[in-house]
């Protein structure tokens, strides 16, 4: 399955810029599951200098210096991925296989095992992610009896946030508290993706924050409009021994063959598909266009 992904940032500025540094993080991840066939990206006005390099948790950034005066920064990046459904499916089989129950894994993730270190960085707060609060470790708490396998308890903790917040578009931004999404139990699938790793971090479980696409398909008989889609996020929960297991819980399901990783980090501030310091005054305004589709 190839999907051809176009994603498109802008930023218009009040008064002139003279130049700006940004980072740009739009070249989807390699894995088992996923191959990056094509990646391209082109900047207006076009860049003085770009120089790419692999972060901590492995995504692709790109830094962009622009020294040309302008009163609009574009930033497109144009992808071609091959998903793997087979792979993905047996890796969820496995993962399934190899769970423990949540007092088991507790247990193991308070001592010292080797194979953890690199998922115990995702066990706590990050600067858009606080733990949650007492009464988000309950809600967490009613799918993750002690006994209970970990990933039937993930399973069953994406399906609630499915059922009990509502997707609006709006209501929220970057900055909106996770305390003030569960409150009102509304925001979209970024808000969705941060306030469960707010409360998996609260019961002592390591989760981290995804960031990609998805492909969504038009009601019958219409066709797809170039630009519908949008980025999306979803969470992954950290099962020891057996690995990572991603939820999507804005569409209640695991994500596989219409999924697309850009990359993870701790929130969103670490995939970030754009950010950068600029020399000028003013307010910016943002827009970004996503187009996903399967290639022919």
């Amino acid at each position: 399955m190839i999907y051809e992904i176009y994603h498109k940032t802008l930023f218009r500025y009040q008064n002139l810029v003279t130049f700006s540094h940004n980072i740009s993080r739009l070249k989807p991840r390699q894995s088992n599951s996923q191959q990056l066939l094509s990646f391209t990206m082109e900047t207006e006005p076009e860049s003085f200098e770009e120089s790419e390099f692999v972060d901590q948790f492995g995504n692709t950034n790109t830094h962009l210096l622009i020294r040309k005066s302008h009163h609009s920064l574009v930033v497109t990046g144009k992808s071609k991925v091959r998903i793997y459904p087979e792979v993905i499916e047996a890796q969820i089989a496995q993962i399934k296989s190899n769970s423990m129950t949540y007092r088991e894994a507790l247990a193991r993730l308070s001592s010292f095992e080797y194979g953890d270190l690199e998922a115990k960085q995702f066990l706590f707060a990050s600067e858009r992610i606080p733990k949650g609060s007492k009464q988000i470790q309950t809600y967490a708490l009613a799918s993750f009896h002690p006994d209970r396998d970990l990933f039937e308890a993930g399973y069953e903790f994406m399906e609630r946030i499915f059922e009990d917040f509502k997707f609006v578009s709006g209501f929220s931004d970057v900055t909106t508290p996770i305390e003030e999404i569960f409150e009102a139990k509304q925001g979209v699938c970024q808000d969705f993706a941060q306030f469960a790793i707010s409360a998996l971090r609260a019961i002592g479980l390591p989760a981290r924050y995804m960031s990609g696409y998805i492909e969504t398909v038009p009601t019958d008989g219409k066709e797809k409009l170039f630009g519908a889609d949008a980025s999306h996020a979803w969470f992954a929960l950290y099962i020891p021994r057996a690995g990572w297991i991603s939820f999507d819980p804005t569409n209640n399901m695991i994500p596989k063959e219409h999924h697309v990783l850009l990359g993870y980090g701790r929130d969103y501030r670490d995939v970030a598909p754009l950010k950068g310091v600029i020399f000028g005054s003013g307010t910016s305004k943002l827009s970004v266009m996503v187009d996903m589709r399967r290639a022919d």
